[in-house]
């Protein structure tokens, strides 16, 4: 297989609204590569307006990038794993309430199911920090989810240790090695940068 050749992604956005310029890019990198991507959005990302744009012009400008109309509800996420309707999930940006949900194994939007979803046939999902909390409250949210079968981790570090100490994002600009290496059940290295 081609680097691309074939790849379904799932590429699930969540509310870290400050990073969706870059996470828009890397999506649209993706396709123009050949890749399949199947958008999901959680609620909060699909639903609020905020001072980095409005949510309906996001969705538009997804759904015109992926070809696809976004899964915005639990309803059409939990098709994704008995289906098989991705080869990996990409969770960027994931946000602290989306990790603490992830740790604790609740499933309660559409992204959140989508993973489990994604989780039950063995399938990889990639994660991709964006908090300001990573290395405070949801450092152990990090820590189980490393720990667990089929979860990996674009590369990540902190943003600004000066003015947010606790604060980490990941390096988008490896979405694509960190997926391939997830495919060939590796963790891309470095894991922390």
């Amino acid at each position: 297989m081609t680097q691309n050749n074939g790849i379904r992604i799932g590429f699930a956005l969540c509310g870290s609204f400050c990073t969706f310029g870059r996470v828009i890019g890397v999506m649209k990198d993706l396709a123009q590569k050949g890749y399949s991507i199947l958008p999901i959005m959680s609620t909060a990302a699909s639903t609020t307006d905020t001072r980095f744009g409005k949510a309906e012009d996001f969705i538009s400008e997804i759904r015109d990038i992926c070809g696809a109309e976004p899964v915005l509800t639990i309803d059409r996420a939990e098709p994704i794993g008995p289906k098989k309707l991705i080869d990996v999930l990409v969770v960027e940006p994931a946000t602290g309430n989306t990790l603490a949900k992830l740790a604790a194994g609740i499933a309660d939007g559409p992204v959140t199911l989508a993973v489990k979803s994604q989780l039950r046939n063995g399938r990889p999902v990639v994660i991709a920090v964006s908090t300001n909390d990573a290395l405070g409250v949801n450092a152990k949210s990090i820590g189980v989810l490393a720990a667990r079968k089929n979860i990996y981790f674009v590369p990540f570090g902190q943003d600004d240790p000066g003015a947010k100490p606790c604060s980490a994002v990941a390096d988008f600009s490896r979405t694509e090695e960190a997926v391939l290496a997830a495919l060939a059940s590796k963790q891309l290295q470095p894991h922390l940068i």
